[in-house]
């Protein structure tokens, strides 16, 4: 073991290489910014398509023969999802992440009544 770090190695490899700078870094691996508006995104548009797949299948349910509870879970479980999508917009991801698992949960419970 020789005692050197990572970094150094990385640095040592690059210098070898011919490419001093380490400009292939990826800007947002280091821009909290970036990080936090991608988490916001992902939530946001996580969270809007699984309302639009709950409200889907509350209206294909609806207009079975599947009993009342079946839809109403799906819609519960979609208005959950909503709800994620919106704190996932304003910042609120870990929360989003949490109420999008539990609307999930929400409309497969439902799909077990079926």
């Amino acid at each position: 073991m020789s005692g050197r770090t990572d970094s150094d190695t990385r640095t040592e490899t690059a210098e070898v290489d011919g490419a001093a700078d380490m400009d292939d870094v990826d800007d947002d691996e280091e821009d909290p910014a970036g990080q936090a508006r991608r988490a916001r995104w992902t939530a946001t548009g996580t969270g809007a398509l699984l309302s639009l797949a709950g409200l889907a299948a509350a209206l294909l349910r609806l207009s079975g023969a599947a009993p009342v509870l079946v839809p109403a879970a799906y819609a519960f479980g979609a208005a959950v999802c909503t709800f994620a999508a919106v704190l996932g917009s304003r910042g609120r991801t870990r929360r989003a992440l949490w109420l999008l698992i539990v609307g999930t949960m929400i409309m497969a419970l439902g799909d077990q009544f079926d």
